[in-house]
């Protein structure tokens, strides 16, 4: 995410001109990073869990490197983008929510949605049923990367150009948010929708804890009791059922 903000911008260099460019080259970056991670995993058997986090250090280690050559600045029509509201709404948030829509679509009605909710029910079964089970664990890999790398060009531009921390306070903040909005990390259960309430609350209660005044450290200890105390819940309610 912070790699690919860093390349987009630093192309873009503060121009319309290299818009294009710009976000081509950090959804490439994202490309990228999914196939690296589709390799660690599959050709190196690696855990799911434990390769994405390694390779996040590898290109957070090359997003420091690029960082010392490249004047990160986003393009006028980026930033106009992340800062124009509609009827009071972020247009960002209402092109995600069409997006949301999208992918609750896809997952409950494209062969490819109930295939990747069949794998993550049960990846055997899965496969016994025909499922072309390695494909679309790729294809969840990449799309995540790219979906990633645009976010982190979003947040880029959000911010006024990208920084190599831009990115840390989501990586908890992110399981915490799917877990609550009702997707089972386990697999075979998404609620997309459920993501937007719980993203919504989350927010609500970092927000309280800044007007607090609450430390940093606090905040982190808070959303990880709440990701404690969301998993435990979750996995009771997988047991009953």
């Amino acid at each position: 995410m912070t790699f690919a903000g860093y390349v987009a911008m630093g192309l873009m260099n503060g121009s319309d001109a290299g818009l294009a460019a710009g976000l081509a080259a950090g959804m490439a970056v994202g490309l990228s990073a999914g196939a690296f991670n589709v390799g660690l995993i599959r050709m190196g058997r690696i855990p799911p869990m434990i390769g994405t986090l390694a390779s996040g250090f590898v290109f957070q280690s090359m997003a420091i490197a690029y960082s010392r050559t490249s004047h990160a600045a986003p393009a006028p029509a980026l930033v106009t983008l992340s800062a124009t509201r509609l009827l009071g709404i972020p247009v960002i948030a209402l092109i995600f929510m069409i997006l949301t829509g999208f992918v609750a679509f896809a997952l409950n009605r494209s062969v490819f949605g109930r295939s990747v909710l069949a794998i993550g029910q049960n990846i055997r079964s899965a496969r016994l049923a025909g499922v072309a089970v390695r494909r679309t664990l790729a294809s969840v890999y990449l799309l995540s990367a790219v979906l990633a790398a645009v976010a982190g060009i979003l947040l880029s531009a959000y911010s006024g150009g990208a920084a190599l921390d831009m990115g840390a306070d989501y990586l908890l903040m992110s399981i915490a948010v799917v877990v609550l909005g009702g997707t089972s990390v386990a697999g075979g259960r998404a609620s997309p929708a459920g993501l937007w309430g719980a993203a919504i609350l989350l927010d609500l209660v970092m927000t309280m804890l800044n007007v607090m005044r609450v430390g940093a450290g606090v905040r982190y200890v808070v959303t990880g009791l709440i990701v404690i105390g969301l998993l435990a819940l979750a996995k009771g309610r997988d047991r009953a059922a």
